[in-house]
């Protein structure tokens, strides 16, 4: 499968920042691109992932637009890595900065959201408990 490459307009739209904004990025090393033949940026889909989580905290056109208003403050924005259903029910899989959160959902769920591999999607998580484990000293 070959990597999606961003022109930085769509990269910008991806994120919700502007493109200027982008170039700068680009300019600085903040962002990693590769250049075609004739001199121009083109923006891995891998490294746009890496920012996902962070473009939920400025709504922008590509991440946020079209979401319903929605009380819950626990979203998370990342690229869907997996997708599985049997029978009635189904598995969706969501890189979110590295990390996968794994949701279970119904079957019916994934068919009507149409739910594929390399999608954006947002986790919401509520729930009433959140447990922390300590990890390293």
């Amino acid at each position: 499968m070959v990597e999606r490459l961003l022109k930085p307009r769509e990269a910008a739209q991806v994120l919700g920042v502007s493109y200027p904004a982008l170039k700068q990025w680009l300019y600085h090393g903040k962002v990693k691109s590769v250049k075609t033949p004739g001199g121009h940026h083109r923006i891995p889909q891998a490294e746009l992932d890496r920012y996902l989580h962070r473009a939920g905290k400025k709504p922008g056109p590509g991440v946020r637009a079209g979401f319903r208003s929605i009380s819950g403050r626990n979203q998370l924005v990342g690229r869907i890595v997996e997708v599985k259903t049997s029978g009635l029910m189904g598995q969706v899989v969501i890189s979110i900065g590295g990390q996968h959160i794994t949701s279970l959902i119904s079957a019916d769920a994934v068919h009507e959201m149409g739910l594929k591999r390399g999608q954006t999607a947002t986790a919401l998580i509520k729930a009433t408990e959140v447990m922390i484990i300590r990890v390293g000293e």
